[in-house]
């Protein structure tokens, strides 16, 4: 079993991590950087593949406000690393920026992997060392890190410790929650994990399953309870997906949990007002099929029309029987009744983890002194279109600057062994 030291160990190499490790060596601090994986950023490169959505440029109250009931915990750290700092951080490793249709914020580049390359360089400049393949399993009875590495157990003597681990969803790129055991058995309260910005099941008609599977619903208004969203969902062949669902993701996995499923609305035409539609739907059909009617005449999808026809089998009408009007109503409140949350593994993050009153304002554990945590292994949850990305920096930054913060009160002493 080898055995070495370090000023401070971090404990996870995806952005949190990695922004924490810059904090603390631009500080001064000598700094290594442990992960299980074979290499820096897994997850990170895998949000990068359709676009990196680095943050968001609606303005910060709006922006807070995403972060909800976790709002009040976060706000502080995200004011102090907001948008405009992330942007000008990625454009200082010569990544600049640009802000999209939507307000979301992605690299010129467009990818995740020039700017983690870029980054890398830069941490291995500031002499941040890595450890891959190294597996934390906790303290041992000195209070030192125990890792489970190719050659064996390892042991580091660290002054302080920044666990940026991440959260259940997606555990073949790292994030496994197994850290959540060792923590719970120091004490430390540990949220439920749920999934996240995750997909719902829904019980499709075989004939729309097999017509329709990964097709995407465009233009819609998804509605549920007081929210509406305007965005895409894409059908799955065992329910929904999507930009739309995600943001109502929270709200819809809550009303599952307590009632076993959730009703979402549609609107297939948002932007026609119900006379509208049902003056265009009362027009002579001829000898058009009811299909072609209506994707000529209120100009529907498919997939649109599909979900028109299940939603009239589910109630036990025929669709062709409805009246105009009647029509009308529904293609603007489509019924569709989630009856589940897919699996977590899938989800593109998760809600639970540390809960945030365990923390002090430096990010610190409060029943581990010494040791400070950051990103999605924290228990906040936000939508997709930056939110994520933006609070794992935050937080990671926060956490960096806390761990300074603590080597400075205990510079004057002997490099602590804090029994865990």
């Amino acid at each position: 079993m080898s055995s070495t030291t370090s000023d401070v160990a971090i404990i996870g190499a995806g952005p949190a991590g990695l922004i924490a490790a810059e904090v603390l060596a631009q500080g001064g601090a000598g700094v290594t950087v442990f992960d299980a994986m074979p290499s820096a950023g897994r997850k990170l490169l895998m949000a990068g593949r359709g676009g990196l959505n680095l943050t968001h440029s609606e303005p910060l109250p709006q922006f807070l406000a995403r972060y909800r009931e976790a709002r009040p915990k976060l706000e502080a750290a995200i004011a102090a690393f907001p948008p405009e700092r992330l942007r000008e951080w990625s454009e200082a490793l010569g990544q600049p920026t640009f802000v999209g249709s939507s307000g979301r914020v992605f690299p010129e580049a467009f990818k995740a992997s020039p700017l983690l390359r870029a980054w890398l360089r830069r941490l291995d400049a500031a002499g941040v060392r890595f450890g891959f393949r190294h597996r934390w399993a906790g303290w041992d009875a000195e209070g030192r890190l125990l890792f489970r590495a190719p050659d064996g157990e390892r042991l580091v003597q660290a002054r302080a410790t920044v666990l940026a681990l991440g959260g259940a969803s997606w555990p073949r790129l790292g994030a496994d929650a197994a850290w959540a055991e060792i923590l719970a058995t120091k004490g430390v309260t540990i949220a439920p994990f749920k999934p996240a910005n995750c997909g719902f099941k829904v019980d499709w008609s075989d004939l729309f399953r097999t017509r329709f599977e990964g097709q995407p619903l465009k233009g819609a208004a998804l509605s549920f309870g007081s929210e509406s969203v305007r965005g895409e969902a894409i059908v799955t062949r065992n329910g929904l997906e999507g930009g739309a669902i995600y943001a109502l993701a929270a709200d819809l996995r809550t009303a599952i949990e307590s009632n076993g499923a959730a009703m979402l609305q549609v609107a297939l035409r948002p932007d026609l007002e119900q006379s509208e539609l049902a003056k265009r739907l009362a027009a002579p059909r001829g000898k058009q099929s009811l299909s072609n009617f209506l994707r000529k005449s209120v100009q529907l999808s498919p997939v649109a029309i599909g979900l028109l026809q299940e939603a009239a089998i589910a109630s036990g009408v025929s669709l062709s029987s409805l009246s105009p009007e009647k029509l009308a109503a529904l293609i603007n409140v489509v019924p569709i009744r989630l009856t589940g949350v897919a699996p977590i593994a899938r989800a593109i993050s998760s809600a639970g983890g540390i809960a945030l009153d365990e923390l002090d304002t430096d990010f610190m554990v409060r029943r581990l002194p010494g040791v400070f945590a950051a990103g999605e292994m924290l228990d906040w949850e936000a939508p997709t279109g930056g939110y994520l990305l933006q609070a794992c920096f935050a937080t990671g930054v926060a956490a960096g600057e806390g761990a300074l913060r603590w080597l400075k009160r205990i510079e004057c002493d002997t490099p602590a062994r804090i029994v865990r």
